[in-house]
């Protein structure tokens, strides 16, 4: 069978061509996309935190072009959990003026190999691998490759058939979001179909996701980070991860959620700010953490987690899901007296009892690719619909705040 042969062009991968990224680190392959600058990073010694934002959930590279094939070179780095089901390869969805064109995947990488019975972890290194999209439309139009979303995903290399320029600006709302896993994308399928991905696409907006697996922690330069960035539209998504990782008690978390409001309101004093509570999360709706791994499904070649907390110790301050709603809800109606662009969305609204009933978690805390799809849906129409609190009114540029 003939195979085509292409005249490549090799364009220098530059800021310019990439989108969702807060942080472009230079190594010896290339491009690092990062989603906390560099002194960010600095402050944090969480190893679970710094791989979660080195994971390019949200970053794309945008081209405007007349290109019918294009190669983008990449090193992934991919986890595997001993004992558990191997992961899925990482996916890069393609976009053609907006629309789903194509989805592949690259051979090679390096694989970090977990210990969740130890914590603890080693690296594996492997080859650069190529993903390679061809049968484009010769026209003049924007593509958009968006990063695994799961993966850690150095740029290499991009080639393509014709020249490529960066994409001018479209007047698009920029919309900054920070949450858990679940807004990192957790088990969606496609980084397309993450739930923020696909609220962003309904409401016509450019996402910035800091979703943090296991991140959202109220860490003091995740709250600088966002007061830094450029942005239209802000929300967070804020709880689970305080449960899972038994970090504070009641009395630190008010006080934290304050200053963490506070820092972001420096930077963005009237920009329509949303916090989102906790998703129903059966696991920890009444009982504390820490989340732990159930060594019992592990054995049986499943990744299942387990509440190891005690429900009476919320008397003494302990968290559950139940109770941060409450102290966010008391929160966020004592500031919007004196903040009328702050809002609150339950996280039952986008994930409730009646869909966990339809649509459980498949390992206690993660929704799986159908669910990012409800809660994506949902979430466009209550807070990008009507009436909803990102069409409260006339908005700043982003950069006017």
């Amino acid at each position: 069978m003939p195979t085509t042969s292409y005249d490549w062009i090799t364009t220098p991968l530059t800021p310019a061509l990439v989108r969702g990224a807060l942080d472009l680190e230079r190594t010896g392959n290339g491009l690092l996309p990062h989603r906390l600058p560099a002194w960010a990073r600095a402050q944090c010694a969480d190893p679970q935190l710094l791989m979660a934002e080195s994971q390019p959930s949200g970053v794309r590279l945008v081209l405007r072009t007349r290109a019918t094939a294009v190669e983008l070179d990449t090193l992934p780095t991919r986890r595997v959990y001993l004992g558990a089901p191997p992961r899925p390869d990482g996916v890069y969805d393609l976009l053609v003026d907006g629309r789903p064109a194509g989805s592949a995947s690259v051979d090679g990488g390096d694989t970090l190999v977990i210990d969740l019975a130890t914590g603890s972890a080693e690296r594996r290194p492997g080859p650069v691998g190529t993903v390679r999209f061809t049968g484009l439309p010769g026209h003049a139009k924007d593509v958009e490759i968006w990063l695994p979303h799961n993966e850690t995903t150095e740029l290499v290399a991009l080639r393509t058939d014709a020249p490529v320029e960066p994409v001018p600006d479209r007047g698009r709302k920029v919309w900054l979001h920070h949450g858990s896993s679940i807004s990192h994308g957790s088990d969606a399928a496609t980084p397309t179909t993450t739930w923020p991905a696909l609220a962003a696409a309904l409401g016509g907006v450019d996402l910035v996701n800091v979703g943090l697996g296991g991140g959202a922690l109220l860490d003091p330069f995740t709250a600088r980070t966002l007061r830094d960035t450029p942005a239209d539209l802000i929300s967070l998504k804020l709880g689970i991860n305080l449960v899972n990782t038994d970090l504070m008690r009641l009395r630190a978390f008010g006080p934290a959620v304050h200053g963490f409001l506070d820092t972001v309101r420096e930077g963005h004093p009237a920009t329509p700010l949303l916090v989102v509570s906790p998703i129903l999360c059966p696991l920890h709706e009444d009982t504390p953490g820490p989340s732990v791994p159930d060594l019992s499904a592990l054995g049986a070649g499943l990744l299942r987690f387990r509440a190891a907390g005690d429900p009476a110790e919320t008397a003494r301050g302990k968290l559950t899901l139940n109770v941060i709603r409450e102290e966010l809800d008391r929160i966020v109606r004592q500031r919007a007296a004196d903040d009328p662009h702050l809002h609150l969305l339950d996280g039952r609204d986008l994930y409730g009892a009646a869909d966990f009933a339809e649509l459980p978690l498949p390992d206690g805390l993660h929704p799986d690719a159908a669910t990012h799809r409800r809660i994506g849906e949902r979430f466009s129409a209550r807070v990008f619909g009507p009436g909803g609190p990102f069409t409260d009114g006339p908005l700043a540029p982003a950069d006017a705040d």
